[in-house]
């Protein structure tokens, strides 16, 4: 089946990372990242090809790859401004 083929997974990892320069905030780049672990994962032999198995692995993979990101380059404290005053208020 197709979603046994290690090089899909790592393609379509590819694709999510050129697609991450579209969207910011590293939401496609975390999917990326836990796509191609699991290509690589499926390529050296350590997953089965059981698809339960491999969406399981893609969306812990994701979700972990996701939050590193925000913890390493995500919103850094004073990113932010928050208003308490208005300027038209004397």
């Amino acid at each position: 089946m197709l979603w046994q083929q290690p090089w899909i997974w790592i393609a379509g990892g590819v694709v999510l990372a050129g697609l991450e320069m579209l969207v910011p905030g590293f939401i496609l780049l975390g999917f990326a990242l836990g796509a191609i672990l699991v290509g690589v994962m499926l390529w050296i032999g350590l997953l089965g090809g059981s698809l339960p198995a491999l969406l399981v692995v893609f969306a812990v993979a994701s979700l972990a790859a996701w939050i590193i990101l925000r913890r390493v380059v995500g919103v850094r404290e004073g990113q932010t401004r928050i208003w308490d005053r208005d300027i038209n208020e004397n």
